[in-house]
Parts: C-alpha cells; sequence; structure tokens
C-alpha cells in the first residue's frame, strides 16, 4: 500500500478550508501519495501539529485572521525545525512580493482554482519526497 501524506490546511473560514479540499482531491497528481487534510482554524492549532509532527505540507490561508498566513508561514519557517514546504492562499496577484518575504515555497490566488492548486500541491509533495529520501 503506498503512505499517505499529510496537508495541514490553515484558514479561519472553513468555506476555505473546504475549497482547498476539494480542489486537491484525494491525490493531487498520479505520481504523488493519497492526502490526509489536517484542518487548523487558529495559529496555535497549527504549531501544536506542527509539533506532533508528520505534516508534509502546509496550505495556508493569506486572508486568515487574526493571523494571516504569510505572517504564520514567516513565523514557522523561523521557528520550527525541519520546517514542511508551504503553499500560501492569496487574496491578490500583486501580492506575490510578500508571498517571497514570508518564505512561501509556492503561492496561489483566492479563490481558489483546482488545477493551479492541485499542480502546486503536487510539486511540493514530490519535493519534500525527494527532500526525504
Amino acid at each position: 500500500m503506498q503512505p499517505t501524506a499529510t496537508v495541514l490546511v490553515y484558514s479561519d473560514d472553513s468555506n476555505t478550508r473546504e475549497q482547498v479540499r476539494l480542489a486537491a482531491g484525494r491525490r493531487p497528481a498520479p505520481d504523488v501519495p493519497l492526502v490526509e487534510f489536517l484542518e487548523c482554524a487558529t495559529p496555535e492549532a497549527v504549531l501544536r501539529e506542527l509539533d506532533r509532527g508528520g505534516v508534509d505540507v502546509c496550505v495556508l490561508d493569506g486572508e486568515a485572521v487574526p493571523m494571516g498566513g504569510m505572517g504564520m508561514c514567516r513565523q514557522i519557517k523561523d521557528e520550527v525545525f525541519d520546517c514542511p514546504p508551504v503553499l500560501l492562499l492569496m487574496g491578490r496577484p500583486q501580492d506575490a512580493w510578500l508571498a517571497t518575504w514570508s518564505r512561501a515555497d509556492a503561492a496561489v490566488t483566492l479563490p481558489v482554482d483546482p488545477v493551479d492548486l492541485a499542480a502546486s500541491l503536487a510539486s511540493l509533495l514530490r519535493r519534500k519526497r525527494l527532500l526525504s529520501a
């Protein structure tokens, strides 16, 4: 049986978390493992889950409240040892420079485009697999 990958999805908006789950599906690409989603609605929950370990990729909502995904990304890149790759959901394409500032590994715009999200997520899962090998 092929192993699964754990994808942490952070957003205070349950609709955004659902959009991510539906766009990625159970397997975002044929050459990556099945994904299991771990949903977090608060920054504290994200930090708690990352401390537990086992997260392969984080998807962070840049529009989340009270802490946006960009600030969350920068914090975990600074504080979490062997931080998993981060896919940032941005409100506008013009915010790409903020994604760079936050040290996100990839970024897509909201509303979620299923093709873009699945391709970006699959790319990060492939990179994680190569780095872990």
